[in-house]
């Protein structure tokens, strides 16, 4: 079989591209799974990171798989002010909008010392449930996937 089509400067230049933006964009997602796991205790924090890690793998692959299909749902279904939405619009906005929060009371707990204000566990450490932590580690890799699978399709 002859493979001589995908070895062009064009292709390679997109494939190194490619290359470039998943780290780039999984570092982001590695560092949050860190924050996020940090927040248990000790002798769970490495079970959150793996099985976070592992979601994060799973769930990017599967959205590679639907890329197709997400990139598709242009049709617009609602339009406000002459402007119109559509369901990857809305995908994308709720992504976006959940990053911020993050971000900001990830910020806040760092800044204004939150942990303390809402009572600490034992070891000093703000009581989290591993599934609690697991779901919004959960939330962050469909967020991260999401973004790297349609900036990448959208190459």
């Amino acid at each position: 079989m002859d493979f001589s089509f995908a070895f062009t400067p064009d292709l390679i230049a997109v494939f190194v591209t490619l290359f470039v933006l998943e780290i780039v964009l999984g570092v982001d997602n590695v560092i949050f799974i860190s924050i996020l796991a940090s927040k248990l205790p000790k002798e769970q924090q490495a079970r959150a990171r793996n099985l976070g890690l592992t979601l994060a793998m799973l769930i990017r692959v599967g959205l590679v798989f639907a890329a197709g299909w997400i990139i598709s749902l242009t049709e617009p279904v609602v339009t406000l002010w002459g402007i119109s939405f559509s369901w990857k619009d809305f995908i994308l906005i709720a992504g976006g909008l959940f990053l911020v929060y993050k971000a900001v009371t990830e910020i806040h707990h760092k800044l204004e010392g939150a942990e303390e204000e809402h009572g600490e566990g034992a070891g000093g450490r703000k009581s989290v449930t591993f599934g609690s932590v697991i779901a919004q580690i959960l939330l962050l890799d469909i967020v991260f996937s999401l973004d790297s699978v349609i900036t990448a399709v959208g190459m």
